[in-house]
């Protein structure tokens, strides 16, 4: 994961209709996150300058609905005091958080967000709204860390990964009571730094598989992505919409087609939930090959 979007993000958007203040991605006409920045706002930074465009990463959720985020501290400015938040989770109601909470109360921590839900869920309200909170506190100029008893109860692989990567963008430290990752982390740490590299590892790894399912169709005589007009890029764009809980038609609209007749503009709602199933179908076929 790049810095550009945080260099990007450290001006505000002098687009009138998008305005986006400092410390926010840019956002459309109708509200949503942008999925790529505005030119006239990188053109602001001067290593940016050149670049046709500057994609809005996945911790800014492009394509959901657009709130502002806390303002960043003035540069240079020394940070004042150290926050510590907590957080528990179990995977089921039957089992109980106590030596969890128990543990962080012997670490000094005294806000702990805690939950029973599944790692599997693709929504944590307690973990978000610590994240949260931790980015906003961090934004005000006072040092964050986020007290975990285990790394386990964050989540496995592409998960801790993804929020070692929205914790790094608030510059938030992360601290383990016990297990492998025992210990506190820095935002500029090799921990930070090792789960980002799974994160691009994993990303690359769906990328791969999902072309050697389109090849394997190919081979077979079939053809992807609906009426001819998708790609590759399109398609992993629709599956990040969808994993936002976006309609079809919403997708459709955050979508643009970039060759033959219809270059310019969107594919229909029907195209995109061919693409999908398509996707959804082949990799199947593969994972079970």
């Amino acid at each position: 994961m790049t810095d550009d979007f945080k260099r990007v993000e450290a001006h505000d958007c002098p687009m009138s209709t998008c305005a986006a203040p400092a410390g926010s991605p840019c956002r459309t006409g109708k509200g949503m996150v942008a999925v790529q920045y505005h030119t006239a706002r990188f053109r602001l930074v001067p290593q940016l300058a050149k670049a046709l465009n500057v994609p809005t990463p996945a911790v800014r959720k492009p394509g959901s609905a657009w709130t502002e985020l806390p303002r960043p501290a003035r540069a240079g400015a020394e940070l004042v005091g150290h926050v510590r938040l907590g957080y528990a989770r179990a995977s089921t109601a039957r089992q109980t958080l106590d030596a969890q909470l128990d543990s962080l109360a012997e670490a000094g921590v005294t806000r702990v967000f805690s939950e029973k839900i599944s790692t599997c869920a693709r929504t944590r309200p307690d973990l978000e709204a610590a994240v949260k909170l931790a980015g906003e506190i961090r934004s005000s100029g006072v040092a964050v860390t986020l007290v975990v008893h285990e790394h386990k109860r964050l989540g496995r692989g592409i998960e801790l990964a993804m929020l070692a990567e929205e914790l790094k963008a608030s510059n938030v430290g992360l601290e383990f009571l016990t297990g492998e990752l025992k210990g506190s982390h820095d935002p500029s740490g090799i921990v930070f730094t090792v789960l980002a590299a799974m994160s691009g590892m994993e990303r690359e790894y769906i990328r791969d598989r999902t072309l050697e399912g389109h090849e394997s169709a190919r081979k077979r005589g079939k053809t992807t992505g609906g009426a001819g007009v998708t790609d590759d890029d399109m398609l992993s764009m629709a599956l990040h919409l969808r994993d936002q809980e976006m309609s079809l038609r919403d997708i459709a609209k955050q979508l643009v087609i970039t060759t033959g007749a219809k270059k310019g503009q969107h594919p229909s709602p029907a195209t995109v939930m061919r693409m999908l199933r398509e996707h959804d179908e082949q990799a199947a076929a593969f994972v079970e090959a």
